[in-house]
């Protein structure tokens, strides 16, 4: 089996908050690192998405070339990803010549059989400035819940698909005048309804393993019909439509953007010289599940359009699993750069340190329901679970043994352990963690983690070695041979969620220890017992691994946000 995993492109138009790593990015790089551990073939494929109205809007604000633009906040976002230790094979670009070569492709197959045709359609234009107004170059009242301000793609309040013919009240966003009348346009539309009875065939065989939440909504969209959707624009920031009676059109960003996922990969295998075929090996291949991290705003384009294109155009397969987050909030509010209501997570990342966040958000993953980052929930996160469970347990059992036995305990004190009944409940944890994993329930998966960490923790002080040296060094010795094999088995199934914290655990074990890595997080304990030496030695001097955040540093934070 090959893993083709997928994040939703972040928009090349603004920072990167908690909400979006929350919801796709940290979820994705925990899942394709346990794949990875598990020795799986995997490829966690993303890039920027760099079309569309809002980016030419801001980009005309800030008196930048759009290019400019979105380059700018491509690499600050790649720079962010790096900062909290989230990989992907490939991080690309929609606005390259290799990607638009590949949209024009899926344009073609689809236009030559007959699943994108043209239509007259009326679209608004300011009388004012001559412009016409495609999606975020109007707004209006939103004509199904009131809300006064309303983009002519879709209202953020009560998020429907907006039809920006039917606004009312609409004002052109290019010089805010009211002077708006409705003109015939020519546009190009995928044919949705062309291929409701086969899409609906796909879709109930395929979501059986979907969330709910994301097969009800799928359901409730195309149960009785597919609505063509229009994919080309009158704008000058795009992929050039490929058809001689559209010239000057150029195809619309949400036709273009999931395409990435494909280019992409074409992208990176030709950067590492692979003689894989990004189509037949990897998109098309039989054994191939391809899994799409996405937010819930993003399902109908995840779970209806883009599948769609896929099996109507035969260029890919359509998605396997489709793990939909639903949203992150900020201290009871939604995240809101404009407003202010935002954490500047580069700067959080500095102060509080790329484990203490990895832990808090990967607990805030909003798997089926809303969530809320609140810094009150992060410091007790931290201080009572990360510091007092597994940094309080490695520091203490971990300085322990060096201070006792610096030159090493003997290996037959570690080789009890694989005779006991500690071994069988470690074993059963790590069954269940890796259960949840495949199910993509990683937040649960974490909850085991720490589960296993209080199993340790209560091991060591039930046992209380810094007594039992006084009267019992034999069994003291076992106590902490067992201790470090438990923090050893820590290290391991910490590593997709605290791939920072796991590498420092790791550091205190011999080199020996490291070959059996792969098969400690599966579940098979042969290789570490096979690969111990004559004596155990720590590497290095034990140190705390998990800082405390501090009480009145959060009281500050929490001053900024009042709602």
């Amino acid at each position: 089996m090959k893993y083709l995993v997928t994040s939703a492109l972040p928009y090349a138009n603004g920072p990167i908050h908690f909400g979006h790593i929350a919801g796709v990015y940290l979820p994705a790089d925990i899942y394709v690192r346990h794949l990875k551990y598990l020795n799986q073939k995997v490829m966690h494929i993303c890039g920027s998405d760099e079309h569309g109205v809002a980016i030419m809007q801001n980009a005309q604000k800030k008196k930048k070339k759009y290019k400019d633009y979105v380059d700018k906040w491509h690499q600050e976002h790649k720079a962010l990803f790096d900062l909290y230790n989230i990989e992907f094979e490939f991080f690309g670009q929609t606005s390259t010549d290799y990607h638009a070569e590949e949209v024009v492709q899926w344009f073609s197959v689809l236009y030559e059989k007959g699943f994108i045709e043209k239509k007259t359609e009326e679209q608004l234009q300011c009388q004012s400035c001559k412009n016409y107004l495609p999606d975020r170059y109007v707004e209006g009242e939103c004509y199904e819940c009131g809300y006064e301000e309303a983009r002519g793609d879709e209202c953020p309040k009560c998020g429907i698909w907006i039809d920006p013919v039917k606004l009312i009240n609409p004002v052109c966003k290019f010089c805010d005048s009211k002077d708006i009348e409705v003109k015939d346009v020519d546009q190009w539309y995928l044919m949705l309804s062309k291929f409701h009875s086969e899409y609906r065939e796909w879709f109930l065989n395929a979501s059986s393993d979907w969330k709910k939440t994301v097969t009800s909504f799928v359901n409730s969209l195309t149960e009785k019909e597919m609505v063509d959707r229009a994919i080309t624009r009158d704008l000058d920031w795009g992929i050039d439509v490929p058809l001689k009676e559209a010239i000057g059109k150029k195809l619309y960003v949400w036709f273009d953007a999931p395409i990435g996922y494909v280019s992409n990969t074409k992208k990176y295998l030709e950067s590492i010289q692979s003689n894989e075929d990004y189509l037949n090996d990897w998109w098309l291949g039989e054994d191939t599940k391809i899994v799409n991290f996405i937010g819930k705003d993003n399902i109908i384009f995840h779970g209806v359009i883009f599948p769609m294109m896929c099996l109507a155009s035969q260029r890919a397969k359509a998605v396997t699993s489709l793990p939909a987050n639903q949203y992150v909030n900020l201290e009871g509010g939604k995240f809101s750069k404009s407003k202010g209501w935002y954490v500047d997570a580069k700067q959080a990342l500095n102060e509080f340190g790329q484990d203490n966040l990895r832990y808090y958000l990967t607990t805030l993953i909003p798997e089926s329901t809303d969530s809320n980052f609140s810094w009150d929930g992060f410091s007790a996160k931290v201080n009572n679970e990360l510091a007092n469970n597994i940094g309080n347990f490695v520091n203490r059992s971990m300085s322990f043994f060096y201070k006792n036995w610096k030159d090493g305990i003997e290996k037959e004190y570690f080789e009890s352990f694989f005779e006991n009944s500690e071994l069988e409940e470690v074993k059963k944890h790590i069954q269940t963690i890796n259960s949840y994993m495949e199910k993509v329930q990683i937040k649960r998966a974490l909850e085991e983690v720490m589960s296993l960490g209080q199993m340790a923790n209560t091991f060591f002080s039930d046992r209380e070695p810094w007594a039992l040296i006084k009267t019992d060094e034999v069994k003291c010795r076992e106590v902490i041979a067992h201790s470090a094999l438990l923090t050893f088995v820590l290290g391991v199934k910490l590593a997709p969620f605290l791939p920072d914290l796991s590498q420092k655990m790791m550091a205190y074990f011999p080199e020996e220890f490291f070959a059996s890595f792969d098969d400690v997080y599966q579940g098979d304990f042969a290789s570490l017992q096979n690969g111990l030496t004559e004596v155990v030695t720590l590497v290095k001097k034990p140190k705390g691994l998990v800082k405390k955040i501090d009480a009145e540093r959060i009281e500050e934070l929490k001053a900024e946000f009042t709602l």
